[in-house]
C-alpha cells in the first residue's frame, strides 16, 4: 500500500525533491525549536510597551543598513511562511509566525504585535518559556494599545 503511494507521487514531484522537501523541513523544525526559544528569551520584558520605531543599523553606512534590513525582513519572511506551514505540519507555527512578525518591517507593525503577544495562550507560552530560563515575563501598561 505505502509503496503505491509513493509511486503515485514520484509521478507528480521526481524523488530527489521529495527527500529535499522533506529535509528541510526537518532542519527547519529543528531550527525553529533552537531559534524561537533563544530569541524570545532575549528580549527584554518591556520590549512590547517600550516598542517606538527603532532604526536597525542607524549608526552604520547606508550600505550596510539596506542589508541589514534586507537580511531582518528576509529572515522575518522565512519565518512567517514557516510558522503558516507549521499550522499543519510538526512544529511550533504560532510561535514561528509571531517572531516573523517580529523580524518584518510594515506599517501598523506595533498594533498586530500587541494583538498577537496579547492573546492569553500566547502570551501565556512566551512568559512561561521565559520563566523556565530565568527572565522576567513580558510586561504591559495600561496605556499601551491593544
Amino acid at each position: 500500500m505505502i509503496d503505491q503511494i509513493i509511486q503515485y507521487a514520484e509521478t507528480w514531484v521526481p524523488r530527489e525533491i521529495w527527500i529535499g522537501m522533506i529535509t528541510f523541513s526537518f532542519i527547519a523544525f529543528v531550527g525553529t525549536l533552537i531559534a524561537i526559544p533563544a530569541i524570545l528569551i532575549r528580549l527584554p520584558p518591556d520590549y512590547f510597551d517600550n516598542h517606538g520605531h527603532r532604526k536597525w543599523f542607524a549608526n552604520h553606512h547606508p550600505i550596510i543598513r539596506t542589508l541589514g534590513l534586507m537580511v531582518k525582513n528576509g529572515l522575518g519572511l522565512i519565518f512567517l511562511v514557516a510558522g503558516i506551514a507549521m499550522l499543519v505540519l510538526p512544529g511550533q507555527g504560532i510561535l514561528t509566525m509571531v517572531l516573523g512578525i517580529l523580524f518584518l518591517d510594515f506599517p501598523g507593525k506595533h498594533r498586530v504585535e500587541q494583538k498577537l503577544i496579547r492573546q492569553p495562550q500566547i502570551l501565556n507560552a512566551i512568559n512561561s518559556l521565559r520563566k523556565k530560563a530565568g527572565k522576567l515575563p513580558f510586561v504591559f501598561h495600561e496605556k499601551s494599545p491593544t
